[in-house]
């Protein structure tokens, strides 16, 4: 039987993972992408003699993205270069402590002496629980694509479920069961920042992220992370994959309960025996399907993740205190958390993410300078509480202050130049969900920390991936949106 023709709308890592999954498999593939280059929020932008990663900073999972290659018989570094990142994180608290995260247990051993005598021991005991739930949601909710809370039960059974998954418990109960001291508690549960949610309201199961960078390791691309979709670009062009770059499509046509092509912003159709989307669900439903409030009804529970205030400052001197990775702790983090996911508001003291990547590739900057990258997570867009222009540029008047408070003496003085995205941003360039990075928030109360299906609610032969589908948000979980979607999709044609 001769497959179906696919048309895939967006070019995002998941994008880009299911039209190279399916062209793996025979499938004649269209992918469609509105902006000027492949890569969604996986972005760079060169300013000044300096090269900005304008999304995703951390590589970990490797091994995800090299399944694409393998699958088809290629090696994934005579694509891409990547090297490892040590420390993995240097983080930064008011009372003066430095503390680095690093695969090396003796110097982990006297990095966390730091901290207490006992939290070297209790670290471990942390990581053999985080170890049993990654290692438990790998062999079925990743490998498996299960996409619901009761594909769950239905795979582990109702009282594995409860257990493994330690599910009366948030992150942070869960953190707080084996660690005692306050800051290394902040360190682990900042681990959230992957997918954009809080730790107070995140489910225990998203314990299983600082195993993962243990196990997998961190790291960086060689001559800057957007290698990673040039890499995947080039993989999809020699499978056959069509790529239309500067075509937005505004419409997917449907009869009967099937989609039938999709429509570009220049009039034209393309048909399609199946469509995936790298649209966001809820953009997408509003967007290109024009659906129901009844059926947008159905996806309130999938509430957008946090946004970002972003800034990349290039800066003429170096800050060698700094490595790679590092976060600068708010004095008050609950209050932190509260602001951005339960009262949409800008924290008056937020955790920075700071990256300095010149650690790792001095080619990224003039010489003798660096690269500033500043992400504090903030609320995603709320009509009800609309922040203003002048709201965040006070947010990076704090920021700034925070960290020359912290050690970045006189950064204001040696910026020479610098690029700004607001939430109002990220919204208008990849149609996310009210501005989210993180596509969909993890939250046990709204969703046990499930995303959206990866199969269409309306149309049945549509399919989505990215963050605000299952697994969720990060570099690598929307490649594996991708390569699940593939399996769901020839499931669904063998049983036709």
């Amino acid at each position: 039987m001769q497959k179906p023709h696919v048309v895939v709308i967006g070019a995002g890592l998941g994008g880009l993972s299911a039209a190279i999954s399916l062209a793996s498999e025979g499938f004649s593939v269209e992918l469609i992408e509105k902006n000027d280059k492949v890569g969604g929020k996986l972005n760079i932008v060169t300013q000044d003699g300096f090269t900005f990663d304008l999304g995703p900073s951390i590589l970990t999972m490797p091994h995800i993205f090299a399944a694409l290659f393998e699958r088809v018989g290629k090696r994934m570094e005579d694509y891409v270069k990547i090297q490892t990142v040590t420390p993995h994180w240097r983080n930064f608290f008011e009372d003066g402590t430095v503390v680095d995260l690093t695969p090396d247990p003796e110097e982990q051993r006297r990095e966390f002496d730091k901290l207490s005598p006992t939290a070297y021991e209790e670290y471990w005991r942390f990581m053999a629980y985080a170890k049993q739930i990654s290692d438990d949601v790998e062999r079925g909710y990743f490998a498996q694509g299960l996409d619901s809370f009761w594909e769950l039960i239905k795979f582990y059974g109702v009282t594995d479920s409860l257990l493994k998954f330690d599910v009366f418990r948030s992150m942070d109960q869960g953190v707080r069961r084996f660690i005692k001291d306050s800051r290394l508690v902040d360190i682990l549960n900042y681990f959230i920042k992957y997918v954009g949610a809080s730790p107070y309201d995140a489910p225990a199961l998203m314990n299983l992220l600082p195993h993962i960078q243990h196990e997998y390791g961190l790291w960086y691309v060689k001559g800057g992370m957007y290698g990673i979709a040039e890499a995947l670009e080039k993989l999809a062009l020699e499978l056959g994959v069509r790529i239309r770059l500067n075509a937005e499509v505004v419409a997917i046509d449907h009869q009967q309960g099937k989609a039938t092509a999709v429509r570009l912003a220049d009039g034209s159709l393309l048909p399609a025996g199946i469509i995936v989307s790298n649209m966001e669900v809820i953009p997408a439903m509003q967007r290109l399907l024009k659906s129901p409030a009844s059926a947008l009804k159905k996806m309130q529970r999938f509430e957008p993740s946090c946004s970002g205030l972003v800034l990349h400052l290039g800066v003429n001197r170096r800050y060698p205190q700094l490595a790679h990775h590092n976060f600068f702790y708010s004095a008050h983090p609950q209050h932190h958390f509260n602001a951005v996911f339960h009262e949409h508001q800008l924290s008056d003291d937020p955790t920075i993410y700071l990256v300095a990547p010149v650690n790792s590739d001095p080619s990224q900057a003039p010489e003798g300078c660096d690269i500033i990258k500043v992400l504090p997570h903030i609320p995603h867009l709320d009509p009800a509480k609309p922040l203003t222009a002048e709201d965040y540029l006070a947010l990076r008047e704090r920021v700034l202050d925070k960290l020359e408070r912290m050690g970045l003496t006189d950064l204001r003085q040696h910026i020479v130049t610098e690029d700004y995205w607001t939430p109002l941003d990220i919204e208008r360039r990849y149609y996310s969900n009210q501005g989210s990075i993180y596509g969909v928030v993890a939250d046990r109360k709204k969703n046990l920390g499930f995303k959206a299906p990866q199969r269409s609610q309306e149309l049945n032969n549509l399919y989505f991936v990215g963050g605000s589908v299952n697994p969720g948000g990060g570099m690598p979980m929307v490649t594996l949106s991708g390569q699940l979607v593939r399996d769901k999709i020839l499931a669904d044609l063998a049983k036709q």
